[in-house]
């Protein structure tokens, strides 16, 4: 039987990744006080870094990425510019064909 998969708050990750920080301890040996496999401290440091270099908050859970407001903002942007896009060519396509769309 498969073993239920391990969730962990956001907190908790940021929490491991300080002690290995600030002890000087290895991710191996906290991963072993805190009862959590070695691979997951390692990864949860390895994101919190990356996150900090882009300038993004890390640990977000869920698989929701990321994004600092001015990302988040240029997302909401382009979603609205698609939107308007369809928008226009459909109506393009309905003026340029008047006749078509009467019945006899």
């Amino acid at each position: 039987m498969s073993v239920p998969k391990q969730k962990f708050t956001a907190e908790f990750k940021h929490e491991a990744v300080c002690l290995v920080r600030t002890t000087g301890r290895s991710c191996a040996q906290i991963a072993r006080d805190l009862g959590v496999p070695p691979h997951s401290v390692v990864r949860w440091k390895q994101q919190q870094d990356d996150q900090t270099a882009a300038g993004r908050p890390a640990f977000t859970g869920r698989g929701i990425p990321a994004f600092s407001p001015q990302e988040a903002r240029l997302k909401e942007l382009e979603r609205e510019l698609e939107i308007a896009r369809q928008e226009r060519d459909i109506l393009k396509k309905a003026l340029a064909c008047p006749g078509q769309n009467r019945r006899p």
